[in-house]
């Protein structure tokens, strides 16, 4: 896929590619599906956005992963992880967890009884080789200032402390209602990101871009030249990627294909 030529902003509807297994509901964005006649469901690295509900008391028994990187993004609430390696982590507002797959690696999820009901994303990245060490990142995250973006991973080599092995940066942002902030335009001081696209997920609210109007759970993917504006029309939460969408990638990964 080349890369496109000049700037534009294409928009995605809330997404129909879901699965409902009672207590445990997954709705599947796909960022390639953002341009039109794009023949990859995935966006370069990034291969899908899943929003994922748990109901309290909810219990994903242990399976395996291979050749996928996993974000595990819980904005509020709990998921618990237990990957039989005597690694038993709980992510929340105040942590993320990359789960680096490579070769294959296990892990259960889990909600307990008196846990809130729960909402997050969990984002995959393409790894850009097949059969890599696989491992386990759970770190804590700066608190949130409003009307910022905080940036949440990056890829592998640079200094950020948490990282996926291909070019993705992520960041998430609370907006204020009548507050405006220009989507990432550069992936840290250890990145050269010059001419990558932004694809942005709107999870709480609703915002404006370009003179387009984005509601909760719609996405947007800017292509080429500096980024526009977001600007919220009401409180919001966005989750945003900038990404090189040119970086070689591989398309076997369990789930994130």
């Amino acid at each position: 896929m080349g890369h496109a030529s000049g700037s534009a902003l294409y928009k995605a509807p809330k997404t129909t590619a879901s699965r409902d297994q009672g207590a445990f509901r997954t709705n599947f964005n796909f960022p390639g599906r953002n341009r039109p006649d794009h023949g990859d469901h995935g966006y370069g690295p990034l291969s899908t956005v899943v929003e994922s509900f748990m109901d309290p008391g909810t219990l994903i028994p242990m399976h395996r992963h291979r050749d996928e990187e996993i974000v595990s993004w819980v904005p509020a609430g709990a998921m618990r992880h237990d990957d039989g390696e005597g690694n038993r982590l709980v992510t929340d507002a105040d942590r993320l967890m990359i789960m680096n797959a490579g070769s294959g690696f296990r892990h259960s999820e889990e909600t307990l009884a008196d846990d809130p009901p729960l909402r997050m994303l969990q984002i995959f990245v393409r790894p850009h080789d097949l059969g890599l060490e696989p491992g386990i990142q759970h770190e804590p995250l700066p608190d949130p200032v409003a009307n910022e973006w905080r940036h949440l991973f990056a890829p592998a080599g640079t200094d950020h402390p948490l990282t996926v092995r291909n070019a993705v940066h992520c960041y998430d942002l609370r907006l204020d209602a009548g507050e405006s902030v220009g989507l990432p335009e550069s992936g840290g001081s250890t990145a050269d990101t010059g001419g990558w696209d932004v694809y942005f997920y709107v999870f709480e609210g609703a915002v404006e871009a370009a003179g387009r109007s984005f509601d909760r759970a719609e996405s947007g993917l800017w292509t080429g030249g500096p980024t526009p504006t977001l600007t919220a029309t009401e409180d919001a939460v966005v989750v945003a990627f900038r990404l090189d969408p040119e970086a070689p990638i591989t398309r076997q990964g369990t789930i994130g294909r």
